[in-house]
């Protein structure tokens, strides 16, 4: 099926995609796709470099006639996420995405299809390894673990980078060119209880599949159910009108994405089974009414399953529900001055409970720092009530928009002259490693743009080959336009 892949245009791009996609590259595993891209650059003969954390620097000389342009900074992260459908077979630590076409669009069966952030790292090997495309002096910058925490790029030392221009190949929609972006912070509520025994009658599998899901920052405002929260609304309303024991909770699976899939085991005493699989069923028409437009495959269902011998104690199992339904999640707060830029949001993104102990996992964004840090207070508060142990992590910042930059300038006019309609300059509320790298290198001007990927962080995730052949051409003039250097 590879083999379609390799036949698109631009060839050179969707070539150095496929070769990149047989590459297993989970975050906070890149040793393979890091050797792949070190190796790249040296048979090329270019200078290579791997820096402390992991991060890949390639150079490349001016072509003939562009040295005295400005050296510009071409850069993208190695890592993708890694979610896949529940009935597909697939492990992502040992093999290749499968892709294929379907008509203007590539897709990969049953998982994730790595475009974000594959695509980027395809263009700037293709700018790399190209011998007619002319360009000024070019600074490959290769990152790590976007994904999980970001630390390639907050890691990333000053000094390394000379270019003064840095051009962020990471934006899903082909009309944007994206100047700004929210922060982000990990928070994480764990936990032991006591298991008791199960009470006699049948045991039941719930479970919430279907769901759309999709990019915790992307996505968060498009009003898609939350595999946890749904899950979570079920179990209250079940445990509110009869005596059911829990006996484990495993839903969602990554920070970033939106839960798809939540699963529980309960146990449900004989007199009151048939009474909780009318309420599963009439719960069930409920949810698939009030997200007919934003998850049009959900689905609830209740499956009989091997009666288990432990529960979760009475008494956590009520404090566990109510907190979790008290969890903030989706937009905490839309900007004020920005219209239709989300401002603040969590993503109540992984519940796990079983065998007497629990971890809960948010991620919570904002491009308000303080504002970040009311909503993870929030959050801690919450879960402290049922004397949870609260950590948080992986803080990243925010990036400034900066509208007045020579970049943003030149990109904005070429876009227009190209395509006869001005590009939509904004701000984004997914995270971009834009605004950490400015911390290091602060008189560096960033923009970030891409072509049209859908779906991203869920198997959904499809491209556009019409989008990424836009993307292509506008690529090269922009490199073909950089200023020469004052």
């Amino acid at each position: 099926m590879n083999e379609q892949i390799r036949q698109l245009a631009p060839t050179a791009l969707w070539n150095h995609f496929a070769d990149l996609n047989a590459v297993p590259r989970p975050s906070k595993k890149e040793e393979r796709v890091i050797d792949f891209v070190k190796k790249f650059g040296e048979v090329l003969g270019l200078e290579t470099k791997v820096d402390e954390a992991g991060n890949v620097i390639i150079r490349k000389p001016a072509s003939k006639g562009m040295e005295d342009r400005e050296t510009i900074v071409l850069q993208s992260h190695l890592d993708m996420v890694h979610q896949k459908n529940s009935d597909t077979t697939f492990d992502f630590n040992t093999q290749g995405i499968e892709m294929y076409v379907d008509g203007d669009w590539v897709k990969a069966k049953g998982t994730t299809l790595g475009a974000d952030n594959g695509i980027g790292v395809a263009a700037i090997m293709a700018l790399l390894s190209s011998t007619d495309i002319a360009h000024p002096p070019l600074e490959a910058l290769f990152t790590i673990d976007e994904e999980t925490g970001m630390t390639g790029a907050l890691e990333l030392k000053g000094g390394l980078l000379t270019g003064k221009m840095l051009l962020n190949l990471d934006t899903e929609e082909d009309t944007e060119l994206t100047i700004g972006c929210a922060g982000g912070i990990d928070a994480t509520a764990t936990g032991n209880y006591q298991q008791v025994n199960a009470p006699v009658g049948e045991a039941f599998e719930l479970s919430v599949t279907g769901l759309t899901g999709g990019h915790s920052g992307g996505d968060i405002h498009l009003g898609r159910g939350n595999a946890n929260k749904l899950m979570n609304r079920v179990l209250l309303e079940l445990t509110g009108k009869y005596d059911i024991r829990i006996t484990d909770i495993n839903g969602g699976s990554l920070r970033n994405a939106i839960p798809r899939e939540s699963f529980a085991t309960i146990a449900v005493e004989d007199k009151h089974v048939a009474a909780v699989k009318e309420t599963v069923a009439q719960f069930a028409e409920i949810l698939r009414k009030e997200f007919k437009t934003t998850d049009p495959n959900l689905l609830l269902s209740l499956n009989g399953t091997v009666m288990p011998t432990q529960v979760m104690d009475k008494e956590f199992q009520q404090k566990l529900l109510r907190v979790i339904y008290a969890c903030p999640n989706g937009i905490y707060r839309m900007s004020p001055d920005i219209q239709g830029l989300v401002q603040s949001s969590n993503n109540l993104a992984r519940v796990l409970v079983e065998d007497g102990s629990y971890s809960i996992q948010c991620l919570t964004r904002s491009s308000v720092e303080t504002e970040k840090d009311d909503l993870r207070m929030a959050i801690t508060s919450a879960f402290e009530l049922m004397e949870a142990n609260v950590t948080t992590g992986g803080a990243y910042p925010g990036w400034q928009p900066n509208p007045n930059a020579t970049i943003v300038k030149l990109m904005s006019d070429t876009y227009k002259e190209m395509f006869g309609e001005p590009a939509h300059v904004n701000a984004v509320h997914a995270g971009l490693e834009c605004g950490i790298l400015g911390r290091n290198y602060p008189e560096m001007e960033m923009i970030s743009f891409g072509p049209n990927i859908y779906g991203a962080h869920s198997p959904d995730e499809r491209c556009q080959i019409s989008s990424v052949q836009k993307f292509w051409k506008y690529l090269l003039e922009v490199v073909n336009r950089i200023p020469v250097k004052k």
